[in-house]
């Protein structure tokens, strides 16, 4: 049988905001991707692979940008790897995806990218929204006027997608068109840039010569280079070329126009008088949020009773099947404990992940910016930081990295700081939890659950919370310069729901396989210490256990009473006794504080080690949920270890508490800095112990 090889290629997807980028990369690779970082910085790179006539085609997806004279980091790491490529290779092709509907803004960046003189494919997305007319003619004209391919697409519906990959696989001829061409001296600066770099073009040069001291990718220059670069003007030189290049695109407009259908133009202006007005638009958008969080306990409640039904069912299936060793309980009450005590948050995480996603395929997501820009100025902080810190209520790390489009280094900052304060996901597994213990579930005038409400109470907390912060940090931290709000604000369009799939699917995969990991090491590492102690006191102890199992094989409390023995004189149980005079003040006993341990690697391991800790502690956990053991926890003197204070106070912890590694690693990182790093965390622990004290002492 012959073997077919495929060729290869690699094309960067570019685009502005808004365009469609991410639905059509999403339309050409589906789950077929891959998401990682770009080497060396922490912004999330997304690659993606396809097929079509005999090649291979990656997808490399880009940020998104206005233009090559960029402003934010964010917009530096697509000029680095358009400029530079990766790991020195460039792109075989350029992909540029544009709005229809908005093509004067557009042209800046596709101008831009066919001076570079190199191949270049133009998307021309969401051509539904053109009158029909311009969406037969205008293609052909943009053709001839840019001299590239022009593919009109509708991403959402896949209108013309066959089309685009027929051009991605073709080689197109380099654009003989010119859009701007600097005065002599600063050409001749470029010129030698080019010459010295071995880049592509004049422009290419140009650019590198006008961004020399802010690029980070390493450029070796001749002294003399060097020093006629620096001694431009160069805000001046791209201020004129900015002009001129519009003035280009001004003449190209008159030659033919798309004119988008006014209707989907109109519904748009009329919705934003009410959703983007500053009463109803902020009344409206806090009843989204009220109604996403009552979703997600109602909408969850039947998968998540599947589920832990599937591991009580599981859990007793192995127990009475496989040996009874040592491997089998390290597999059963450490591992599989300690996995499911967070599997079983999987759909409310999702749902999560699926609200925000709707948000923002809809459109709603730009007008939370614009609505809360004036609110934020007075914090310190702008518009566009709404976006960061909503996507903080799914995971810290992205949404500090995606801090990035913040070109006002002071607001960048307070948003990075504030940014463990917002609820993520990982919280989702401690706060169920815990709110199942305290609050009952019952209806508020038979609509409002007082579980959601309780939920949404803490969401808010921490955003309220990040706000009074933020404020006392504008009061210390040095201005950065003048501060601007621009947003492009798209039209509402219906959700697309293979998108919303694609990202709840993304999402939640990397969250399950990121945390089963901490989890399944944490969860072995306890085991271990929770089956092992120091001296003949714990041995004694377990060969008091094995004779229990033989001489009292259906008394439980003997068994229980036993392994709760057992774990207290283990190396975990020490370390747990330990550290509780610190936290006794809190409300907590030993076995809390080990979780409090463990859960700074990922706070969501917090409820997977309470399972492991009361799967080794009680003979009867695998017959009754988490929650029922937990219930049933007494103090020395006989009242309940879980009363309201203890967990009201556990609640106010985890809300405010930075119990995440991988978020300060992410801080360090992007801030370069270590002193606001440990700012971050001495801060918010400090936070966190202080206001559950202040609430363990108001409900005791």
């Amino acid at each position: 049988m012959e073997v077919k090889h495929l060729k290869k290629t690699k094309i960067a997807l570019l685009g502005n905001p808004n365009s469609g980028k991410t639905t059509l990369f999403n339309a050409l690779t589906g789950l077929n991707h891959k998401t990682g970082n770009f080497p060396g910085v922490t912004v999330e790179k997304k690659s993606g692979i396809f097929s079509h006539q005999e090649t291979e085609i990656e997808i490399v997806d880009l940020p998104g940008i206005y233009s090559l004279n960029f402003q934010s980091i964010d917009e530096q790491i697509a000029f680095d790897q358009i400029l530079f490529g990766e790991n020195g290779i460039l792109p075989d092709k350029i992909l540029i995806v544009a709005d229809a509907t908005n093509l004067k803004r557009n042209l800046l960046l596709i101008t831009q990218l066919i001076d570079l003189q190199t191949e270049v494919v133009l998307c021309l997305n969401m051509i539904d929204q053109v009158e029909k007319i311009n969406r037969i003619r205008a293609p052909h004209k943009l053709e001839e006027i840019l001299g590239i391919p022009v593919i009109p697409t509708d991403a959402r519906s896949g209108f013309g997608l066959d089309r685009l990959k027929d051009a991605l696989t073709i080689q197109h001829p380099i654009s003989p068109k010119r859009f701007y061409s600097p005065d002599p001296e600063v050409m001749a600066i470029a010129d030698e840039v080019r010459k010295t770099l071995n880049l592509h073009s004049p422009y290419a040069g140009f650019l590198i010569s006008a961004n020399l001291n802010r690029l980070t990718s390493a450029v070796d220059l001749p002294k003399e280079v060097r020093t006629a670069c620096e001694a431009q003007e160069w805000n001046r030189i791209q201020a004129i070329e900015t002009v001129d290049r519009y003035a280009k695109i001004a003449s190209i407009l008159r030659e033919f126009t798309l004119k988008p259908r006014e209707l989907s133009q109109n519904v748009s202006r009329k919705l934003d008088q009410i959703l983007t007005h500053p009463i109803s638009g902020l009344a409206i958008m806090l009843v989204v949020l009220f109604l996403i969080f009552q979703s997600i306990f109602s909408l969850a409640s039947m998968p998540m009773d599947l589920i832990e039904g599937f591991f009580n069912t599981s859990n007793e299936w192995f127990k009475n099947r496989l040996p009874k060793n040592m491997v089998t309980d390290l597999l059963i009450d450490g591992v599989w404990a300690g996995l499911g005590g967070v599997i079983v948050f999987i759909p409310q995480i999702a749902l999560l992940f699926g609200f925000v996603a709707l948000l923002e395929e809809s459109g709603y997501m730009a007008r939370v910016s614009f609505i809360t820009d004036r609110i934020m100025q007075k914090f310190g902080l702008n518009g566009k930081s709404v976006v960061p810190l909503v996507g903080g209520f799914a995971c810290a790390v992205p949404a500090i990295m995606s801090t990035r489009t913040i070109s006002n280094q002071r607001e960048r900052l307070i948003t990075l700081f504030i940014l463990p304060l917002m609820s993520c996901s990982a919280r989702l597994p401690v706060y169920t939890l815990l709110i199942a213990l305290a609050v009952p579930d019952q209806l508020i005038g038979g609509v409002i659950s007082l579980q959601g409400l309780v939920m949404l109470a803490l969401y808010c907390l921490g955003f309220f919370t990040g706000l009074i912060v933020a404020f006392v940090m504008k009061r210390f931290v040095p201005e950065d310069g003048q501060s601007f709000f621009m947003l492009e604000m798209p039209v509402y369009r219906a959700p697309q729901w293979k998108n919303v799939a694609i990202t709840v699917w993304e999402k939640s995969s990397s969250f399950v396989s990121g945390a089963g990991k901490v989890i399944i090491t944490v969860s072995v590492v306890l085991w271990i210490l929770a089956s092992f102690g120091p001296g003949e006191s714990f041995s004694k102890l377990n060969e008091a256990y094995e004779q229990s199992i033989v001489q009292y094989p259906d008394q439980t409390d003997v068994h229980n009473k036993l392994a709760s023995a057992r774990l207290e004189h283990s190396y975990a149980g020490k370390i747990g006794k330990a550290i509780e005079p610190f936290i006794q003040p809190l409300g907590y006993d030993w076995k809390i504080g080990i979780s409090l341990i463990t859960s700074f690697a990922a706070r969501e391991v917090f409820v997977g080690t309470m399972a492991t800790i009361y799967s080794l502690g009680s003979g009867e956990f695998e017959e009754k949920e988490l929650k029922e053991v937990l219930k049933q926890e007494k103090r020395p003197d006989g009242s309940p270890l879980y009363s309201i204070a203890t967990v009201l106070s556990l609640l106010v912890f985890y809300a405010f508490a930075l119990q995440c590694m991988s978020t300060l690693a992410t801080t360090w990182k992007e801030t370069g800095s270590l002193f606001w790093t440990l700012m971050q965390f001495v801060a918010f622990t400090a936070l966190a112990y202080g206001s559950a004290w202040l609430v363990y002492v108001a409900f005791s």
